[in-house]
């Protein structure tokens, strides 16, 4: 398996793979993909990191700008997707690997929003204060790079339809 940036012959793939992935999710809205689409489009995203195995997407990761409260320099993964044939293989980790190693040049830590479950692997954590409006504050995690304490609203690029701007 292959972690490597996207190109431009990649975008159908990633397409199909966040739709597929993310539709098992209860959460899902559908939009994910168009949400990639949108922070592609205008510039935005600092990650755009596929899985590659035999010539084939099987995985990919997003991160772009965001800041929370009026701290900036956080990078906010998302979607992570890996196709629903491939799971419990490693390919998440891997992805997730990369792009915080890729981040942590450059950033003041990682934030999203997702199963606590399954990011405190990576060292992803709540935070009192740390929220994103109409989420519980459970899923909203971070992983400072610094002694940083992460405290206000995760603020979002607007492609994610959340009304507000990193």
């Amino acid at each position: 398996m292959l972690i490597r940036d996207e190109t431009a012959n990649d975008i159908p793939a990633i397409s199909r793979v966040v739709t597929e992935a993310l539709k098992l999710l209860p959460q899902a809205t559908g939009t994910e993909a168009d949400i990639v689409e949108t922070l592609r489009t205008q510039g935005a995203l600092a990650l755009s990191l596929v899985a590659e195995e035999e010539g084939l997407v099987i995985g990919y990761l997003a991160a772009s700008a965001a800041r929370i409260g009026e701290q900036h320099g956080w990078g906010l993964i998302g979607p992570l997707a890996v196709l629903p044939s491939r799971h419990r293989q490693g390919i998440g980790s891997a992805l997730m690997s990369e792009a915080l190693r890729r981040l942590r040049t450059d950033s003041r830590g990682a934030a999203l929003v997702g199963d606590p479950t399954y990011y405190a692997r990576f060292g992803f954590r709540a935070f009192p204060g740390l929220k994103v409006a109409g989420c519980p504050p459970e899923v909203v995690q971070a992983l400072p790079f610094d002694s940083t304490e992460p405290r206000g609203e995760l603020i979002h690029h607007p492609a994610f339809g959340l009304g507000q701007q990193a």
